[in-house]
């Protein structure tokens, strides 16, 4: 999700910064992201699309060092759906970054107003839901939390418009609209497979089929990652303190073996 922002800003014509956590993580970013733009033709054949891959890769700095943050006008967060991790990294950004830096948390379920309780800026937090992938979705669910400003909903929305997406700006409760209900859907699929009503391929294709979807509940899992799946309805579980988000066995169980979709090779299907 992170290589994917970054990409997208880049072709916009943003200096970018992307910082993760090992040189070794950011190998692999930097290689996504190339192959991405090799390939992007195909799905964006838009005049702005024909600029040199190099010009596009030129602007994106890749490092493990947050300073190099400092001066930025925007962060945008995408570490993995884990309070803990997010805490420590809120922690180490606002100290660092100048007052007017505007926060976006991309983030599946957590509350944005529990975000910005680590910060001195809670007026400056946001939510920004990307969706994956992200250079060719066009559309952004953003979560407005208690604090957040309308100057800051506008500086954002601006953003976002010379990335060429839209936006939608929601409420903020866990899961917010998309993954409040997607991730019923996901978890009840899986629920059908371990119940052996149907076979993977089976469930995606009814969706797919019979109802017109891009992708299947169980496609979509994988491309999003199983353990980040079983993470967010851990956090919805925790939130509403309701049984329809208890996250289903074969789903914990594919985890605990590694099988976590794509990123892992293996989930519901062979990569």
């Amino acid at each position: 999700m992170g290589s994917g922002v970054a990409q997208s800003l880049a072709q916009s014509g943003l200096q970018t910064v992307l910082v993760d956590l090992s040189e070794e993580k950011l190998q692999q970013s930097r290689a996504s992201i190339s192959e991405q733009l090799r390939f992007r033709s195909l799905f964006q054949p838009s005049a702005k699309d024909v600029e040199p891959s190099d010009a596009v890769m030129d602007r994106i700095t890749f490092t493990t060092d947050y300073e190099l943050v400092a001066d930025a006008s925007f962060i945008i967060e995408n570490v993995t759906e884990n309070w803990e991790v997010k805490k420590e990294v809120y922690e180490r950004l606002d100290p660092l970054c100048h007052e007017e830096t505007i926060f976006m948390v991309n983030t599946s379920c957590i509350s944005i107003t529990k975000v910005a309780s680590l910060t001195r800026r809670p007026d400056k937090v946001i939510g920004t839901h990307f969706m994956n992938p992200v250079p060719v979705k066009k559309t952004v669910e953003v979560i407005r939390g208690y604090h957040t400003s309308e100057a800051c909903i506008a500086s954002v929305g601006s953003l976002l418009e010379q990335m060429g997406k839209d936006m939608i700006v929601v409420q903020d409760y866990p899961g917010f609209v998309s993954n409040r209900i997607s991730h019923l859907f996901m978890n009840e699929a899986a629920y059908v497979v371990q119940d052996q009503v149907a076979s993977p391929d089976e469930v995606d294709e009814i969706f797919k089929k019979c109802y017109g979807h891009a992708m299947g509940p169980l496609e979509t899992a994988d491309l999003i990652g199983l353990d980040t799946v079983v993470h967010s309805l851990t956090v919805l579980y925790e939130s509403f303190q309701d049984s329809k988000f208890r996250c289903c066995p074969l789903l914990k169980k594919m985890v605990d073996a590694g099988l976590y979709g794509r990123k892992s090779g293996q989930g519901f299907y062979q990569y």
